[in-house]
């Protein structure tokens, strides 16, 4: 079994896929004369701007919902195998990949928006819609959706899960049993209530719980700050070759930095634009711009906590492609949360390995809320009038035995399943949505053009020459109606 999902993983993550997350990403930001930098006081205005209805989310609500998926173990457990792996030199590939995949993010929501539907009072929508309506590739939208549904309704849940058990077990001795059985009580509850108990627990965990551990790092930070600049070189220097223990895996660098930064913070991977379609809005770009800002939450803020955490204190380790250790900083401790629960530990006794442990809850458990509302979207997709209901249910209780499943069983086959699965839809994603960067890219024209000339600005799928934008048509022709209504009553 192992070495069946190791194979898997490693034709799935070959280095064409490093190149395509990159290249994506590098061709994006060009295109889009970086956005992530000129927008980024409009990313953070909007940030908080529209209301919920009844039929969606708020901006902020799609922003927290995005956040719960990218935000999960990825973070913690994610960033202390890359850096084991690739040495500190990851780090900075990580970051790499946030600053180019913010454009990425930029596209795909933005696409999700354009394409999305109002399908049983609630806007769904993500690359199954867009792929269909906008490459009128049904076969490729249905290949997308069967592949989400696979890896976030069964492959992905178990990694973070089974990092929850880990660090609950290494904190305070619980077991893993018991930690699955209270696991799937908590799943079950949430996911039952439907889209807005989603949103709703999301808005109050996500940023609450992002926020607490940045601030316990910036504290590490402190508490170290002679050695930050020592760190930092150490991270440029590794990125490129140029130290002297660790240049020699440069290659190692670049792919778990890539890796492990595609599977943290999601930008291109095709999970983003699901909780983005929800929000509502007046332009699809509005909630782009919103996306690209999340992927900076993710990596250049909690995922550089971690990496500076694990670095300035020297708890962790780093092993060389044949697996000879060349730094070893931390004994009798597999790579992943122990890593960052050890640092804090010995930093903060008595509260480190506790914080990481429910830092770890918190964020991978709103992932796996996160990971069901993706799997849901693509069976609305699938059944759009409903007449599988069975479908659904099926689905949760999928998830759970998953949940359950991944808490007991080892670690090292729940991350290569979880990346085999991430790989799928990255690989199907990008495609789709480089086929397609000329509608998103209409649409950020639309919007600087509407912002310049001091507007609000206002999607017309129509002037803009986009077909299939059917939500959108339906929205502009019901505003024209009320309009004429309103001067012949006046």
């Amino acid at each position: 079994m192992n070495e069946l999902v190791s194979t898997i993983n490693g034709i799935i993550w070959s280095p064409a896929l490093i190149v395509l997350c990159l290249g994506a990403g590098l061709y994006f930001s060009l295109r889009s004369r970086f956005l992530q930098l000129r927008h980024f006081r409009e990313m953070t205005r909007i940030m908080f701007e529209g209301k919920s209805s009844e039929q969606g989310v708020s901006s902020f609500q799609a922003l927290t919902m995005t956040l719960a998926g990218r935000v999960g173990t990825g973070n913690i457990a994610g960033v202390a195998t890359a850096i084991t792996f690739g040495g500190p030199g990851a780090v900075f590939w990580m970051w790499a990949v946030a600053f180019l995949g913010a454009s990425s993010a930029f596209v795909e929501s933005t696409l999700g928006q354009v394409y999305k539907e109002q399908i049983a009072k609630e806007y769904r929508g993500g690359p199954a819609f867009y792929i269909e309506k906008g490459l009128g590739m049904k076969w490729y939208a249905l290949t997308f959706a069967f592949a989400t549904i696979l890896a976030t309704g069964l492959l992905l849940p178990g990694v973070q899960a089974n990092s929850i058990a880990e660090g609950l077990k290494t904190a305070v001795g619980i077991d893993p049993n018991v930690t699955a059985a209270l696991l799937a009580i908590a799943l079950g509850f949430i996911i039952f209530g439907g889209v807005k108990r989603i949103a709703t627990f999301a808005e109050l965990i996500v940023p609450f719980m992002a926020l607490g551990y940045i601030i316990v790092a910036c504290v590490i930070i402190f508490l170290h700050i002679e050695q930050l600049p020592g760190v930092l070189k150490l991270i440029f220097s590794s990125a490129f070759g140029l130290d002297a223990g660790f240049g020699a895996i440069i290659g190692m660098a670049i792919q778990w930095g890539v890796k492990r930064g595609v599977y943290s913070n999601e930008a291109g991977q095709g999970t983003g634009p699901h909780a983005s379609s929800a929000a509502e809005v007046s332009h699809p770009a509005k909630q782009g711009l919103v996306q690209g800002f999340s992927v900076y939450v993710d990596t250049l803020f909690v995922c550089s906590a971690t990496a500076f955490m694990l670095l300035i204190t020297g708890q962790y380790n780093v092993e060389g492609p044949n697996g000879v250790a060349m730094y070893t900083g931390v004994q009798g401790v597999a790579s992943g949360p122990g890593y960052v629960q050890t640092a804090l530990e010995n930093t903060m006794p008595g509260f480190g390995a506790i914080f990481v442990a429910m830092a770890l809850l918190f964020f991978a458990f709103t992932t796996i809320v996160a990971y069901y509302y993706i799997a849901e979207t693509n069976i609305a997709y699938i059944d759009r009038h409903a007449r599988h209901p069975w479908m659904k249910f099926a689905l949760k209780v999928a998830i759970i035995a998953a949940t359950v499943y991944g808490t007991v069983k080892t670690a090292d086959v729940a991350w290569a399943l979880g990346d085999i699965g991430v790989g799928l839809m990255a690989w199907l994603n990008l495609v789709a949505i480089l086929l397609m960067r000329n509608v998103a890219f209409k649409c950020l024209r639309d919007y600087e053009a509407q912002k310049a000339a001091g507007k609000d600005p206002q999607f017309d799928p129509v002037a803009l020459g986009i077909k299939n934008a059917h939500y959108w048509e339906r929205r502009l022709g019901e505003s024209k109606a009320a309009g004429e209504t309103e001067k012949v009553v006046g």
